[in-house]
């Protein structure tokens, strides 16, 4: 695994797996995405211009958020099951809390209706239909 890190943010190339994932965190919010390599390559040099590196990796497919800082109630929101295997480097274990998790209802609500969860749609539909062939 190689990985990349700045103030707030950490990112990893799986080679064996050609994945890459990265997570950001500052003031008790954290996010887990997977990033494509692209995102990846651009992280923490200059071609990243005028954005931040929070921006560009929060524009990959979100795989875990928790949030308990004072502008919001405690939760934390799993919008792929597999963010552990998929990520086990990350901190996203720590921040796990089952007892302020969102319901599967209430992220499933949030996939289907945000339109900044469209890669999570794409994914979801995509597992649904390989699920449904595999039956």
């Amino acid at each position: 695994m190689q990985f990349k890190e700045g103030i707030g943010w950490k990112a990893c190339y799986d080679e064996e797996r050609n994945l890459y994932t990265a997570q950001r965190s500052w003031r008790g919010f954290y996010q887990l995405c997977e990033i494509d390599k692209e995102i990846y390559d651009m992280l923490g040099t200059d071609a990243m211009g005028d954005k931040y590196p929070d921006e560009l990796i929060s524009n990959g497919r979100h795989l875990f958020e928790a949030d308990d800082d004072y502008y919001t109630m405690p939760h934390c929101i799993v919008y792929d099951e597999n963010y552990m295997e998929l990520a086990p480097w990350s901190d996203a274990y720590k921040r796990a809390d089952k007892d302020i998790q969102a319901s599967k209802e209430a992220t499933d609500f949030a996939i289907e209706h945000f339109p900044a969860e469209e890669k999570n749609r794409q994914y979801r539909h995509s597992k649904k239909d390989r699920q449904k062939d595999s039956d």
